[in-house]
């Protein structure tokens, strides 16, 4: 494993960091016994630094990193970082209340790389401003409750800027990936933070697995006119590693094979180690992916929980599916959820009545309601309801067969 310093003078990270947003489930909650396995397989093979959130998997992904850490007694060889609910936080005291709900679940003293989590604005960073949150910074520096500050980022460029130049910020955390090269902070913005020697953490380089599994025919036909045979999430990652100002790449990993393909591609990527071949591949993959991609999710979650029971993420995967692979299965996937078949209850995107709260919390700035018409409008069909329709006797009959 490689490892580079995020911030000067401090201990070195793993440059593959692990994502525990999106830990493996079973029956709608973590799978503990194979996400364990998995975060120690990655341990064993380099990776020191493990990321989570308050609100990650309902407030259990904190409590599942814990755990894993002191049952293996690990503290002193991993890296948390963690986040405060910037966007939970209306008075001054609920800081510290939420501060201590996440060392009580993460079973610890204290947290190595905390952020500010999802500012999108300055505005946002003012916001909590105003509740103190530079007295409690400080105050947590001292004490040693808190080893380095940061912030997560989703908004525009300029406001990033604005941001970053505001306080005396040791790192950032910011969305970026080959089809993400001039979105949010964008390119110009990790540059920034490099020159300003604030150490920058990449989310989604792989876009919610649209870089990756879910990547259409076209991509991968286009990486395999390369001499070696590589997956298209070892190109999206290595094209991450190759920036030198890029310190920690963060990946949501919950199969096997692909905490193996991960790690393999972070021991063999150094900066600028690209040629020119494979950069003008990337170049004409950003092209195809253009052409095909009807809304810009990576499925993050944030728009989440629809007061009116919409699965947002789950429409806009199938969206974007029905033109990356083809429509037939995303049509059938998205309509048996509208008809309560798929998850037992209705989530389509005809519950939808437009009160906007999704859209105050979407990093990508998706014109939800919008796209959630055009969604439906897209995968909606009367020949395919009526299918569905027959599968769900059919299954309801059987059920009431084997249970007699």
């Amino acid at each position: 494993m490689q490892y580079r310093k995020l911030v000067d003078g401090s201990e070195e990270l793993s440059v593959l960091g692990y994502g525990c947003m999106r830990f493996p489930t079973r029956n709608g909650r973590i799978d503990e016994e194979k996400a364990e396995m998995q975060m120690l397989y990655a341990f064993q093979n380099g990776v020191n630094y493990y990321d989570t959130a308050y609100p990650y998997h309902g407030g259990k992904s904190e409590v599942m990193l814990g755990k894993f850490i002191n049952r293996h007694n690990l503290r002193d060889k991993i890296y948390i970082a963690d986040k405060l609910p910037s966007f939970l936080v209306n008075k001054p005291e609920q800081i510290q209340k939420y501060f201590d709900t996440q060392l009580e679940r993460l079973n610890t003293d204290y947290i190595d790389y905390y952020l500010m989590h999802m500012l999108d604005s300055l505005q946002s960073w003012e916001r909590l401003k105003r509740f103190g949150i530079l007295d409690f910074i400080k105050e947590k520096k001292k004490s040693g409750q808190i080893r380095h500050i940061g912030f997560s980022f989703h908004g525009r460029p300029e406001e990033f800027i604005k941001i970053l130049e505001d306080y005396d910020w040791e790192f950032c955390q910011i969305q970026f990936n080959y089809l993400d090269e001039y979105n949010q902070a964008g390119l110009a913005g990790l540059k920034k933070a490099y020159e300003k020697g604030i150490g920058v953490v990449i989310m989604e380089p792989l876009r919610g697995g649209n870089l990756a599994a879910k990547a259409p025919d076209k991509v991968k036909e286009k990486f395999a006119e390369y001499k070696e045979n590589r997956s298209p999430a070892y190109w999206a990652l290595r094209w991450i590693w190759n920036h030198k100002e890029v310190g920690v790449v963060l990946s949501g990993m919950n199969v096997d094979e692909h905490i193996e393909e991960n790690i393999k591609v972070a021991n063999l990527t150094t900066p600028d180690c690209m040629s020119i071949e494979e950069i003008r591949i990337v170049d004409e993959v950003k092209e195809i992916y253009k052409s095909l991609m009807k809304v810009p999710c990576t499925g993050c979650n944030y728009c989440m929980p629809c007061p009116f029971g919409v699965d947002i993420p789950s429409t806009f995967s199938e969206y974007n599916s029905k033109y990356f692979f083809g429509g037939r299965m995303a049509q059938a996937q998205y309509i048996g959820r509208a008809v309560g078949m798929i998850g037992g209850n209705k989530s389509g995107a005809d519950l939808c009545t437009e009160c906007g709260k999704c859209e105050k919390h979407c990093p990508q700035n998706i014109q939800i309601r919008k796209e959630l018409k055009n969604a439906h409008q897209d995968l909606d069909s009367r020949l395919m309801r009526f299918f569905v329709r027959i599968a769900m006797r059919f299954m309801g009959g059987r059920k009431k067969r084997e249970e007699a």
